[in-house]
């Protein structure tokens, strides 16, 4: 059936064979058994439409599985987690754990850190603070007690090689590490490193020999840096003529890498960290519109359902009386259901009116469906406020950096800002907590 072994490579088939045929000549995707009704299928296809509500019924089971969210508790206020509950339907029956960011404010807007058994994103641009979160991770993971076994982490580079200096000095200089002793404080000989340089060595390392490096070392941390590298490499050399085919080939190889890390984390009850690049993201400037038009074009009847979409100019001025002025933002359409201005929900940037600089996640919206989590590091120029002479470039005086939660299955939506320090990350909350210790 047209798209259901792409979004779900592992669902079985097979008690549903003797109606797939019909569906896929009916050209029934995925899509429409989650939103059509379920005689409208059957009727479609001309199938039985018990069967068609026990695939349907199936399909949503295989797109929540692995989706419960971990109940943890505060005790008393002391900042130690307990995870109350064992996790429901594991295969182990294992309890639910979470790797602290080393920072309150951020593990607070995490819900208590990066949880064990999802397959979490961090995503942002070249300088954002991506590789510092995983170092800290990679740190912060050993401190960990789980089953009365201390973690170790296992770090895949396709980049860089690990950052072993950086490391050091986040030990040293981190308050929560530093004041260690050294039987407690985490090691560098903990953090088991390896590169990739290409997809076919990508695939055999993470399915064949990552398991064992788990069970081997008690890995509870799988971090790898960066998820598109190799995609790139891969099929930029690919000919114009067969772009179709190319990218086609590329969202199956997507799918299943996703559907193997997704499993990783789940059978081994481990954090399955990745970091993402972005790519710019151009809009035709004919094709910006305001919110408030392009949410009345999509009402038939409308005054301005017939109007040219290039008579609402972008203005980067603040509007006069902006409770009664149209808040525009940057959409390549006016239908709310593309992929075009859906992506403003899921990508991290623009839904916000004042965003100009563009950013889209690398590999698009077929890996995006295999994450339980994107938090999107965002940075943006602070400019020194003086008289600038017509021309003259403006001068950054610092970077804002804010930790977005984008989605997520076990935390809400949420922005909180952040800094690069000699100890890591910090949340800005937890600045001056953070001097007052150092002083």
């Amino acid at each position: 059936m047209t798209g259901l072994l792409a979004t779900l490579p592992d669902f079985d088939l097979q008690p549903y064979s003797h109606i797939l045929p019909s569906l896929e000549k009916a050209l029934v995707s995925i899509s429409d058994l989650l939103t059509l009704e379920t005689l409208d299928v059957a009727k479609r296809a001309q199938v039985p439409a018990g069967e068609v509500r026990k695939l349907i019924e199936a399909v949503i089971d295989a797109l929540r599985g692995g989706l419960q969210s971990p109940t943890v508790h505060d005790v008393g206020g002391t900042g130690v987690r307990v995870e109350a509950e064992e996790r429901e339907g594991g295969a182990d029956g294992a309890r639910p754990w979470t790797i602290s960011t080393l920072d309150e404010s951020l593990d607070e807007a995490l819900n208590g850190g990066v949880h064990a058994g999802y397959l979490t994103e961090i995503t942002g641009e070249s300088a954002a603070g991506k590789t510092q979160f995983l170092l800290t991770l990679l740190l912060s993971v050993q401190l960990e007690i789980v089953d009365g076994k201390p973690k170790s982490a296992l770090y895949i580079s396709t980049e860089a090689p690990l950052q072993t200096t950086r490391l050091t000095q986040l030990l040293t200089h981190h308050p929560r590490l530093s004041t260690l002793s050294s039987t407690d404080a985490p090691s560098l000989s903990r953090i088991q490193s390896t590169h990739i340089h290409d997809l076919e060595a990508q695939e055999h390392i993470l399915r064949y020999q990552v398991p064992v490096l788990i069970t081997r070392h008690n890995v509870g941390l799988v971090v790898v840096d960066s998820i598109a590298a190799n995609y790139r490499a891969e099929f930029d050399k690919g000919s114009a003529g067969k772009a179709a085919q190319t990218l086609s080939k590329r969202s199956a190889q997507i799918s299943q890498l996703g559907a193997l890390l997704r499993g990783i984390a789940k059978d081994f009850n481990v954090a399955v960290v990745v970091a993402n690049q972005v790519a710019d993201r151009f809009e035709p400037a004919a094709q910006i519109v305001s919110v408030s038009q392009s949410t009345q074009r999509s009402r038939p009847g409308s005054p301005l359902s017939n109007a040219n979409a290039s008579t609402a100019p972008f203005s980067s001025a603040q509007p006069a009386n902006p409770s009664t002025q149209p808040q525009f933002t940057l959409l390549s359409t006016t239908d709310p259901l593309a992929l075009d201005h859906q992506q403003r929900f899921f990508t991290g940037w623009g839904d916000h009116a004042n965003t100009t600089n563009m950013k889209t996640p690398s590999l698009g919206l077929t890996w995006t469906n295999q994450l339980a989590t994107r938090i999107a590091l965002l940075r943006e120029p602070v400019y020194e406020e003086r008289h600038y002479t017509p021309g003259e470039d403006r001068n950054v005086s610092e970077w804002r950096r804010t930790m977005k939660v984008v989605v997520s299955a076990w935390c809400a939506a949420g922005e909180t800002g952040y800094e690069i320090w000699q100890g890591g990350v910090r949340g800005i909350a937890s600045k001056t907590d953070t001097q007052a210790n150092e002083s």
